[in-house]
């Protein structure tokens, strides 16, 4: 294969992707205004249910605009060769292949979040403000894109880094000190993430003493589940949507309540929420994810390690110095049809995973709760009651509202 042809291919892997996608955009939207299932009548009243088509109208259009606009970007700078452009740039500051490598991503990340935030200020400061959303301020809004940017540099520079030296020391074989970091780091982000990196963005206070904390700690007794942790976090400071996550395991593992979700639900709504986080533990999904997920990084690092070699594919970018950051943007893109693949499988596994922990929610506590809590968490975030099949199978990590609650009610 010549350098041309796999540009060509290249090429053709980032438009079939966009046009598949957009496929799958324009078919979801036109369910937007399918009928309401009967199972879910009562989650909008008529004035609620006009307001949710106009926001996720709103969003669909929005979305063509950013996604055709990120398109055109992206495939100009692999016609006109940006990417040998910016490997100039690198070379001309340093000869240390890990120096130019971070300065090569820098340019391209800094470049790519700089252009990309006015459209995230729009969709913050029009859209959601627009519908309710928002509660954020400006300040805030930039103060998050330094913390991101700082994060980045320390911790994302500082993987790359290493990748790299993995790499100059190690030739081919850098894919299994590369994966054996990579799960070692895994581990202790999920035991350490909401103690390390949340509080750099929110603030996250113990439970207060009182009727819903009696309450959960009466549901964690009866099960027979440790919970010495239970957090709220301050998610009305940037949205009042609403959420709730476990993170961690043994000793850490802890229970998340936004604080928009204390406010939105009653007290035996939000107990059933926790309990369905809770069945995600007993049932050891987070323990299954994190092992799947480290395969897949694995396979993935040892297919890379197939190709890095290859000065094709930095030709095919038409750099002339075979490189390991050039390589890598080259496979990313070769390799970005199998990772839709595996997406596709993790998401339908999740969904499986998610109806198991509604069934542990349903068999310990109160599955009319659980209902009553989706259907109110569903309808504050003016969500979609009709999206399209091909948009959950291929997008959706949690099954539809229609079908958690077809399946809360069905009889054991």
């Amino acid at each position: 294969m010549n350098p041309n042809t796999l540009f060509y291919i290249i090429i053709a892997i980032i438009v079939i992707d966009f046009v598949i996608d957009k496929i799958i955009d324009y078919l979801n939207a036109k369910h937007f205004e399918d009928k309401v299932p009967i199972e879910l009548h009562d989650v909008y009243n008529k004035e609620e249910y006009i307001k949710s088509q106009a926001y996720k109208k709103e969003n669909y259009q929005f979305s063509l605009v950013t996604s055709t606009f990120t398109l055109i970007l992206t495939l100009s700078f692999f016609i006109f060769k940006g990417f040998a452009w910016i490997d100039q740039i690198a070379r001309s500051k340093s000869d240390n292949e890990i120096i130019i490598t971070l300065i090569f991503f820098g340019i391209i990340m800094l470049a790519s979040d700089i252009i990309t935030t006015p459209f995230a200020f729009y969709q913050n400061f029009v859209i959601e403000e627009k519908y309710g959303f928002n509660k954020s301020t400006k300040r805030l809004f930039f103060i998050d894109k330094l913390k991101g940017w700082l994060l980045s540099i320390l911790i994302g520079g500082g993987i790359l880094a290493l990748i790299v030296w993995f790499f100059q020391k190690t030739g081919d074989s850098f894919w299994i000190y590369t994966w054996v970091f990579i799960g070692l780091f895994t581990i202790f982000m999920t035991l350490f993430y909401s103690s390390l990196i949340v509080p750099l963005f929110n603030k996250q206070t113990p439970l207060e003493e009182g009727d819903l904390k009696f309450a959960i700690e009466k549901f964690a007794e009866k099960v027979g589940f440790t919970l010495d942790n239970i957090f709220v976090i301050d998610g009305s400071k940037r949205s009042t949507k609403a959420n709730a996550y476990f993170s961690g395991f043994g000793s850490k593992k802890r229970i998340v309540l936004y604080d928009t979700l204390i406010n939105d639900l009653e007290t035996d709504e939000i107990v059933a929420v926790l309990a369905h986080e809770v069945g995600h533990y007993q049932k050891k999904h987070v323990f299954v994810n994190m092992i799947l997920s480290l395969l897949l990084t694995g396979f993935t690092l040892y297919i890379l390690s197939l190709f890095i070699n290859n000065s094709l594919l930095s030709e095919a970018l038409s750099v002339a110095i075979p490189s390991f950051h050039i390589g890598l943007i080259a496979f990313g893109i070769l390799y970005s049809p199998i990772s839709e693949f595996t997406g596709i499988l993790m998401n339908f596994l999740s969904r499986k995973f998610e109806y198991q922990a509604d069934d542990y929610a349903k068999e310990n506590f109160d599955k009319n709760a659980l209902i009553s809590s989706l259907k109110k968490l569903s309808k504050n975030s003016l969500s979609n009651l009709t999206p399209h099949k091909a948009n959950v199978f291929v997008h959706y990590s949690h099954p539809t509202l229609l079908q958690r609650v077809i399946n809360l009610k069905k009889q054991e």
